[in-house]
């Protein structure tokens, strides 16, 4: 049974579509077709969402670990994590069954129902979210166990994220918002239809899930400045395929770097305005059925 659900915006303070759903339900209500569910609406770091920047101090969504959550911090986030994990958790035994963490970004992502593990539950996830809304992305980051993720959404007994873009920090596109309330809907629909043991799990098909690889920096020079951009062929197509040889930098002499690896890969978060500080340019996945 899902019997307690947090749905939270607002982990990071410049996205804004999970901040809007949560203030319309909060001052609406949600949908009365959710009212068997016990749900709770939070706006995660306030002091970030009233500055108009990701975060204050340090990366809220990065604070989660079992390891930072034992040591402690002196940070805004690292004390706001603390008190969001006695809200939610605690983490590892939880009184949250799930936290529904909603974010932006601004790659072409469309949107993105991110799951950290492929068992039973999250798998019969993946799969109505898919069925009710085909044009969905499932990205499934298990590279670690649940509980070694420093994620928000980890502090809840089951935790997902909602990632939808693109869309620029800070504004709020109504298509986005939209695909945002889409997804956060049906992921109810399946909590009610969990709850109710009225899935029909045999009509759940397998389908199409990105599991993720690595990431991929930008060149650097020996000063550790930028070579290179994202080619033109590569920007906002998250999700595509990149094949070996298809370029996906182009250097600010007029050169293309192609892809080198033995086979396609699935690149997103392609050129996101967050890991600009990190050099990140974007992260691979391959291709699974789940």
């Amino acid at each position: 049974m899902i019997e307690s659900i947090a749905i939270v915006g607002g982990t990071h303070g410049n996205e804004t579509s999970g901040i809007q759903l949560v203030r319309n339900w909060q001052q609406h209500g949600c949908p009365a077709r959710f009212q068997a569910l016990n749900i709770s609406l939070h706006i995660a770091n306030q002091a970030a969402l009233d500055a108009n920047v990701r975060f204050v101090e340090e990366d809220l969504n990065r604070q989660f670990t079992l390891e930072a959550l034992d040591a402690g911090s002196s940070s805004k986030e690292g004390r706001l994590a603390q008190a969001l994990n006695k809200a939610f958790g605690p983490k590892g035994n939880a009184k949250t069954d799930l936290v529904v963490d909603i974010h932006n970004t601004t790659s072409a992502m469309g949107a993105t129902l991110i799951i950290l593990e492929a068992d039973e539950f999250h798998t019969q996830l993946a799969r109505y979210v898919k069925q009710h809304m085909p044009e969905a992305n499932i990205l499934l980051e298990d590279e670690k166990p649940y509980l070694e993720h420093g994620y928000l959404c980890t502090t809840g007994k089951r935790g997902v994220m909602i990632e939808v873009g693109g869309q620029p920090q800070g504004v709020l596109r109504e298509d986005v918002y939209l695909l945002t309330q889409t997804m956060a809907e049906v992921i109810l629909d399946f909590c009610l239809a969990y709850n109710q043991d009225s899935l029909e799990t045999d009509a759940l098909s397998p389908c199409e899930v990105f599991r993720l690889g690595e990431n991929i920096s930008f060149p650097l020079d020996e000063n550790g400045q930028r070579t290179a951009m994202i080619h033109h062929a590569l920007q906002d197509a998250d999700f595509k395929p990149l094949m070996p040889g298809m370029p996906m930098f182009r250097t600010f002499d007029g050169h293309d770097i192609v892809w080198q690896g033995e086979t396609e890969t699935y690149p997103h978060f392609i050129n996101e305005a967050a890991y600009f500080k990190l050099d990140v340019a974007f992260a691979t996945a391959t291709r699974i059925a789940l």
